[in-house]
């Protein structure tokens, strides 16, 4: 069964709450100032990291929120689950769901997806001259196509976690991962080498969502796009 047939589900512009999924972690704490300036109001406890409840009413009886993890935002969005999300561009890039529509860059939770490899080995060979190379990542796909674009092979351990380990450990040679300072890479012995793309989070929207609830969906996108604007 596909995410498009799915969405079918989505009830019709008079039925229950609108859905806002938001991922938990740095990007929430930065989403609370965004949504205070688009006039949405969700329970404290939202923010409150220890809580054990996963969704959350609002000041407006029309919207709820839920708290999943980053990567899990863009999927609830692209299945139904949730009309509206919060997701960094880097899942975006991962798994390039067609029932998503990206209006709104929000400008938050910046970063950028970058190519480290161990400090000793930095430069010492051209990856364009590479044929194959052996890279940890828990992006698979976007590791695969920057290397395929310059027609090397990419051999994907996928990870989720402890990915500076893995080039020091032997399991590949390089990495491809998100970053911001770039301390846990120093501390870990690793330099970025590539920078694949710069990250910021976006405003995501259930295209069928849009199409079936147009008015509430375009209302959300439109208080978005003020807060924004302020």
């Amino acid at each position: 069964m596909t995410a498009a047939y799915r969405t079918e589900a989505l009830e019709p512009e008079t039925a229950s709450p609108v859905i806002l999924a938001l991922p938990k972690g740095r990007i929430l704490g930065e989403c609370g100032p965004l949504l205070a300036r688009a006039g949405i109001r969700p329970d404290a406890s939202l923010f409150d990291e220890d809580s054990r409840h996963l969704r959350f009413a609002t000041d407006d009886p029309a919207l709820d929120v839920v708290r999943v993890r980053p990567f899990d935002v863009a999927t609830f969005v692209a299945f139904g689950g949730a009309a509206l999300g919060i997701c960094g561009a880097d899942v975006l890039m991962e798994f390039d769901y067609p029932e998503i529509y990206a209006p709104l860059d929000l400008g938050i939770g910046a970063c950028r997806i970058s190519v480290a490899e161990p400090r000793a080995t930095a430069g010492s060979d051209d990856s364009r001259t590479w044929s194959t190379v052996r890279v940890a990542s828990k992006y698979p796909n976007v590791a695969r196509r920057h290397y395929a674009g310059r027609g090397v092979q990419a051999e994907v351990v996928h990870l989720n976690g402890a990915m500076e380990l893995a080039p020091v450990l032997g399991l590949s040679r390089v990495i491809v991962d998100l970053v911001a300072t770039g301390s846990t890479l120093k501390a870990n012995g690793l330099v970025e080498t590539e920078v694949i793309a710069p990250i910021t989070s976006r405003l995501i929207v259930n295209r069928t969502a849009l199409k079936t609830r147009p008015e509430a969906i375009g209302g959300w996108i439109a208080r978005f796009r003020e807060a924004l604007a302020a």
